[in-house]
């Protein structure tokens, strides 16, 4: 069976400006090639235990097939692999791939050495339509595709059979709405028991903003202006969105706001809470309970659907000449093609980035076989329609929408008040007052 081996959660939201001016002030150009013998380039990643085991595998395949090459890998913590590439950057001795979190791409779009893959993914053979539309958004900036997918998830409902079946209520169907969902919960809340129907993170981080942004884009909102110069999560469908969390959090009482962001897989194991909104990441550590998986629920009315949120992470090449570019280019496309992506997710339990691999009865099955209710989070797939906005200022919008958002659910504020107090915020960040 396959077991997780790591939370994952929305990669760390970092303001890298100053650091940046060094690192563009002081990079050369790219290594030198070799001029005999295969091409040498190294990729960086954060993948360990099962995953770990699974990537190299790859590698030594592609290294089997392609003589001509030699690739080599270097394992970096995900979370600090930024400040590492910057540093190499500067040093001139930077990876020629690394995996970075897709909340890093407005930074990385900076980096003089990065290679612009707009050119190379729009040749039919990368078949770049292949990829979800959110994972194609997180990986572009402007112009530039600044990386290629290298993970997807996805957030749904996780719920307690048990629990939905002892309150006599049906379980969720793909057709709730959020009317559907703040009922249920209030029928799964037992004060006297210290049971919940929902447990949101509520520290305030994007882990935060992460569960309220797809009920603001179900609601027919956004998170920015289309030009990204200004806020607009203040809208009247940001309201009903947090007016949702509100009367769930301090009216039925039926949200608990789990503060430190570690309790949600514990309570929910321990028959405490009735449903997370979560993703695949946490399946293996609800080993105590029969659960189910069921897509996000949605507004009445709305034409905004079932949608979800995705932290797409990429791929990135970086330019040490024109061999090690090119062979640097050319394994992140076999790395990216279907036969490759099926074999990590099926040797992993990660999601397939690729349409064409979701779309594979036969995948999903053996999938979902190898951990249960993960075939449901490939088919909500289809509901990853937009990315976080790829803006520098992201982490300042982020955190001012967060702590926002967890002001209404404590009773602090109302909620068009605090939201419109959040988007003053980001919009001095937008304007870099």
């Amino acid at each position: 069976m396959i077991r997780r081996h790591r939370i994952r959660r929305p990669g760390p939201l970092i303001a890298l400006g100053a650091v940046f001016a060094l690192v563009l002030a002081a990079c050369g150009g790219g290594g030198g090639d070799s001029s005999s013998g295969p091409t040498e380039i190294t990729v960086w990643h954060g993948y360990q235990d099962t995953e770990g085991t699974v990537f190299k595998s790859l590698i030594e395949k592609y290294n089997n097939e392609h003589p001509d090459v030699e690739v080599s890998d270097l394992y970096s913590s995900n979370d600090l692999v930024l400040q590492k590439v910057l540093t190499a950057v500067r040093g001139d001795s930077a990876p020629d791939v690394a995996y970075m979190f897709g909340s890093w791409s407005p930074n990385i779009a900076q980096i003089p050495q990065l290679v612009d893959m707009s050119a190379e993914v729009a040749e039919p053979q990368w078949k770049w339509d292949d990829f979800y539309p959110g994972e194609r958004a997180a990986a572009t900036v402007g112009d530039k595709v600044v990386g290629v997918p290298a993970l997807v998830d996805n957030l749904a409902i996780v719920y307690n059979k048990r629990l939905f079946a002892d309150a006599g209520i049906a379980p969720p169907t793909a057709d709730w709405t959020w009317d559907d969902f703040r009922s249920a919960a209030a029928k799964l809340t037992d004060p006297t028991k210290g049971q919940y129907g929902w447990l949101i993170p509520a520290d305030g981080s994007e882990d935060t903003v992460w569960h309220y942004v797809p009920m603001l884009w179900e609601a027919g909102g956004d998170i920015l202006s289309e030009d990204n110069e200004r806020a607009t999560f203040n809208s009247e469908a940001g309201v009903k969105a947090l007016t949702l969390l509100q009367q769930m959090a301090v009216t039925d009482k039926s949200l608990y706001l789990d503060t430190t962001n570690e309790n949600g897989p514990k309570l929910m194991n321990s028959g405490k809470v009735g449903m997370l909104v979560t993703g695949p990441w946490d399946l293996s550590s609800l080993p105590d309970i029969d659960y189910g998986v069921q897509v996000m629920p949605t507004f009445v009315g709305s034409a905004g659907g079932h949608q979800t949120i995705s932290g797409p992470d990429n791929w990135v090449v970086f330019d040490n000449g024109d061999k090690r570019k090119q062979a640097a280019v050319d394994f992140v496309q076999w790395l990216s093609a279907p036969e490759q992506v099926k074999a990590f997710s099926l040797g992993t339990g990660d999601l397939p980035t690729r349409t064409s691999v979701a779309q594979d009865p036969a995948f999903v099955a053996q999938l979902n076989e190898g951990l249960p209710g993960s075939g449901v989070f490939v088919e909500n797939l289809s509901n990853v329609q937009k990315a976080r906005p790829t803006v520098e200022q992201y982490p300042a919008i982020s955190e001012a929408l967060g702590q926002a958002i967890v002001s209404v659910m404590l009773g602090e504020q109302e909620p068009k008040a605090a939201l419109d107090s959040a988007a003053q915020t980001a919009d001095t960040a937008l304007a870099g007052k």
